[in-house]
């Protein structure tokens, strides 16, 4: 699924316009952006949780030469599903 998909479903189940629906969209996913990135964790019950964790420094290598590589101190976006998400099958 992509963000289009995300959109037209928006049309399709409320009736507003494809313009308006695309707003809406980015409008949310700016926001969450924008929440990531000052470090605050988003929340969606039922779906999970978003959060910004430190990610490790150390050593690596490259896997096609076999040289070790430094892997810069850095933060990652975490998700973790929410009980709902996780009893699909």
């Amino acid at each position: 699924m992509i963000k289009l998909d995300i959109i037209n479903e928006v049309v399709n189940r409320t009736g507003i316009t494809k313009t308006n629906a695309e707003k809406a969209v980015e409008t949310v996913f700016e926001t969450m952006k924008k929440a990531l990135a000052e470090g605050d964790r988003i929340e969606l019950r039922g779906f999970g949780i978003f959060n910004v964790r430190p990610r490790k420094t150390g050593i690596g290598r490259n896997p096609r030469t076999g040289a070790e590589v430094a892997i810069p101190p850095g933060k990652a976006v975490r998700f973790k599903p929410g009980k709902e998400l996780q009893t699909l099958q």
